[in-house]
Order: structure tokens, then C-alpha cells, then sequence
């Protein structure tokens, strides 16, 4: 099996909904994802978590604050790209709005 990080993208647009969702809605959604790690539990090596506040250092040494569309991460695992695309294709994340993806990286062993 090969190990595949997830990178979940939205929008500011997305973010500021979720901030004002009532504890309902909150609940409803993080139902589904919820649900898709129970589905997809034997290929989750890490369910990850939210990201937000990203900041830039640089090989100098300075840092910037920047604006990321990267809101979160998972860690599965996965025979190809083709299995790891399969576990994602009904990932609850792409639903939330039209602007959010998902970017698949497959993890190279070192050594």
C-alpha cells in the first residue's frame, strides 16, 4: 500500500459559512465526514484536522502571514492513484461548495 496525503481547499467564502452555521448544520456536516471515515476506516492512517492562520518562512529567515485556500489534511493509504481517487470521488468535503477541491499527493518513501 501506498500512503497519500489529502489537502482539502475552499474558499473564505465556504469558511465564513461554516462559521455561521448553527450548531445543527455544524453537526449535520461533520456528520458526513464522520461517515466517511467509518466507511473508509481500513485506508485512514490519520482523519487530520482543520488548518487555518497559515504563515510563510522563508529561507532568509522572514515570515509573512498568508492567505490560504488549504483549510485541512487526511493521510490515507492506498494500492494506486487509482484506488485513492475511488476513496475521494465522494469525499462529503467536495460537496460543501462548487470553489472546494481536494489535491491527492502521493507520499514517496525516503531511504
Amino acid at each position: 500500500m501506498k500512503n497519500y496525503l489529502l489537502l482539502y481547499y475552499a474558499p473564505a467564502s465556504a469558511m465564513e459559512k461554516m462559521g455561521t452555521a448553527s450548531k445543527e448544520e455544524k453537526e449535520a456536516g461533520m456528520k458526513q465526514w464522520m461517515d466517511w471515515k467509518s466507511k473508509n476506516e481500513e485506508n485512514v492512517i490519520d482523519f487530520g484536522a482543520p488548518m487555518m492562520g497559515a504563515y510563510r518562512i522563508e529561507a532568509d529567515g522572514s515570515e509573512s502571514r498568508k492567505q490560504s485556500t488549504i483549510t485541512g489534511y487526511s493521510l490515507i493509504q492506498a494500492n494506486d492513484r487509482d484506488h485513492a481517487e475511488s476513496l475521494v470521488k465522494d469525499h462529503p468535503h467536495l460537496d460543501w461548495t462548487p470553489e472546494c477541491a481536494i489535491e491527492v499527493f502521493e507520499c514517496i518513501p525516503m531511504g
